[in-house]
């Protein structure tokens, strides 16, 4: 009963802390990453027209229409310089409200009596050393538009460059912090010159209809010339990855669960030649072999369930500690929680409990059937 209690506690930890990242990142990649995001099937930008833009806006459920130029670009702070992604969207992207609690320092903002400004992750803020509030010292932008025309003598050809007011620092996660910068639509598309060309449409959805059904009807209404992913799909070689350790996780547990259910079946067997004069009483009086059966059945099924029980509890309430104290840290400073996130889902107990119960009720079968073999050669 120990050694089932133990390893179904085990189980039942590991799952949740599956859980749990799978949660973290979610809600991080909801914070940085669209609901929706619309992009080309073929090539990496497509023609945005105002028809386009209001065929997905005139689609049920679909409360916001982000229009978005991502590229890379060299950048510059007074002595310092990084290549970093930069993300244009269109001013009702504030609206979205995806950074509003992971904002570090300044204004949310993009635009403000015409003044252009740049929302900068906090790794990009280090490494330019940029100043919180320095409204002298201007981020150059450079964007490479003609990598062939390298060897000209004219800079003009080679590069456009524009400067941009840093504002607002954000933090998400690491890898964001230290490539991305937001800016205003209209800036990055005179630089990098896209002109009527955008690199994705994000979507923010109305809470009267599902993202997935959302995403069904902007499939419909777009064609195959677009794709239309939901967040987890702009995600799903991470998520799958996750879901495949979880599985291994799983199927590992399983198997120390099924190396304690040999324990039961030789305790059983031990049983059996330990009572044989008592299977020979009960045959002695009239029982049959089907009882004997049943005895050593509910027997294997007692050291189960009561296992099985009691590792459920002991599991959760670990979980239960881990989610409120944090029992456990992650052991890094920069981590994006303290403490390793766990999540508790009824599936999991169910699915722990029904892999415990089958087990070891298939090895109680063959030391019930010995013992119920006893007593037949009793009577005999």
């Amino acid at each position: 009963m120990g050694g089932i209690a133990i390893t179904t506690a085990a189980l039942i930890i590991v799952l949740s802390v599956f859980n749990g990242l799978e949660g973290l990142l979610r809600s991080l990649y909801s914070s940085f990453d669209p609901e929706i995001k619309i992009e080309a099937t073929r090539g990496k930008t497509f023609v945005v027209t105002d028809s386009l833009v209001a065929k997905v806006k005139a689609t049920p459920g679909v409360a916001i229409v982000t229009e978005v130029i991502e590229d890379y670009a060299y950048v510059r702070y007074r002595d310092s310089d990084i290549v970093v992604t930069i993300k244009g969207v269109s001013d009702n992207f504030i609206d979205q409200h995806r950074l509003d609690t992971h904002i570090d320092e300044g204004r949310l903002v993009l635009r403000d009596n015409g003044v252009n400004y740049a929302i900068v992750g906090r790794g990009v803020k280090y490494a330019l050393s940029i100043a919180s509030g320095d409204d002298f010292d201007m981020l150059q932008v450079f964007y490479i538009k003609n990598l062939k025309a390298t060897a000209t003598l004219d800079p003009s050809k080679v590069y456009t460059q524009r400067n941009i007011r840093p504002g607002a620092v954000f933090s998400i996660e690491k890898n964001y912090d230290e490539n991305f910068i937001f800016m205003p639509l209209e800036f990055v598309r005179d630089l990098a010159g896209y002109d009527n060309r955008r690199t994705a449409l994000e979507v923010k959805t109305t809470d009267s209809l599902s993202s997935k059904s959302v995403q069904k009807r902007l499939k419909e209404r777009l064609g195959s010339g677009f794709s239309v992913l939901s967040n987890e799909e702009q995600h799903k070689d991470l998520y799958r990855l996750l879901n495949i350790e979880k599985l291994f996780g799983f199927l590992a547990m399983s198997l120390l669960i099924m190396l304690v259910s040999i324990n039961i079946f030789f305790s059983l067997m031990m049983l059996t030649l330990d009572k044989k004069k008592d299977i020979s009483v009960i045959s002695a009086m009239g029982g049959s072999q089907s009882l004997v059966l049943n005895i050593f059945l509910q027997e294997g099924a007692l050291i189960s369930f009561i296992g099985a029980g009691s590792g459920l509890i002991l599991g959760g309430f670990i979980c239960w500690l881990q989610d409120r104290v944090g029992l456990v840290g992650m052991g890094m400073e920069n981590a994006v929680v303290s403490d390793y996130p766990v999540e508790l889902r009824w599936t999991d107990f169910a699915l722990t409990a029904g892999v415990i119960i089958v087990l070891t009720f298939l090895v109680s079968i063959y030391p019930a059937y010995r013992a119920s073999r006893i007593g037949s050669a009793q009577q005999l």
